[in-house]
Parts: structure tokens; C-alpha cells; sequence
């Protein structure tokens, strides 16, 4: 279905619709968002376009893309809804295998910056969220 933008970048649009769709609960915290290629079937635009738009999304924080698994609504912490709920954030250094190497367009080796968000509900884990950019050097 085409969204109506308005003068807006279209990518926007479709990342605002994501939004919503995320923030009112239709898709959960830890709920896999439909594939690149479904994004852009229902809203008739280009991959490129709905890499954008989650790519925006990924930079606001509501969703997380793990390699090899796909791209997920991340678990949302509101204070006084739910105080058994509690999440960790790990960061190491990784060197890119075969498949991050290909991703990020680099060689084997590449040191990358791995984050790793676990979210734990009464004790007991409810999601592993792992996300990996570039490690910025100094020159």
C-alpha cells in the first residue's frame, strides 16, 4: 500500500509507519519485521528505499538487526510497567568473519564493535539482541 508523503523523503514515510505500527504494539517488542522485500512490495517503493527507512529506525533505536536472523522491534523500557523487567548492554571487539566482512564491504579481520543488548523479565531472558557497526579509529 503507498503512503502519501507529502514533500517528505519517501523513506521517511515508510519508517514513520513502522513507527507507529511498533509504538502501538502491532509489532511487539522482539518481533521480526517482515523482510526487505515484503517492506517493498506492500509499500510499492525499492529496497533501497525501505533500507532507509529502517535504517532510520535502527538509529532512533526502535528496531535492531541481528546477522543472519533479520530485523527486529526492540523491547521498549517504559518506567512503572513492568519492574521485574531489567536490560544489559555489552560491547566488545570482534574481527569480521566471512559473512560481517561481506556485509560491511571489508576484509576478513576488520576489528568491528559487537553490542550485545539481553533484556531479562523476572529473571528470565526475553531477548539477545546483537548489533555490529565499524569500529571508528582515530587518524
Amino acid at each position: 500500500m503507498p503512503t502519501p508523503h507529502y514533500g517528505q523523503p519517501r523513506y521517511r514515510a515508510i519508517a514513520e509507519e513502522l513507527r507507529e505500527r511498533i509504538e502501538s504494539g502491532v509489532l511487539a517488542p522482539g518481533a521480526l519485521l517482515p523482510a526487505e522485500s515484503a517492506l517493498a512490495a506492500e509499500f510499492e517503493a525499492a529496497r533501497g528505499t525501505v533500507r532507509q527507512a529502517i535504517a532510520a529506525l535502527r538509529e532512533a533505536g526502535l528496531v535492531a538487526t541481528e546477522h543472519g536472523r533479520g530485523t527486529y522491534a526492540t523491547p521498549r523500557c517504559e518506567p512503572g510497567l513492568d519492574r521485574g523487567s531489567e536490560t544489559e548492554t555489552q560491547q566488545r571487539q570482534v574481527a569480521a568473519d566471512a559473512e560481517l566482512a561481506a556485509l560491511f564491504a571489508v576484509e576478513v579481520g576488520v576489528a568491528l564493535v559487537e553490542q550485545q543488548s539481553l533484556t531479562r523479565t523476572n529473571g528470565v531472558v526475553g531477548t539477545v539482541v546483537r548489533t555490529y557497526r565499524l569500529l571508528q579509529t582515530e587518524q
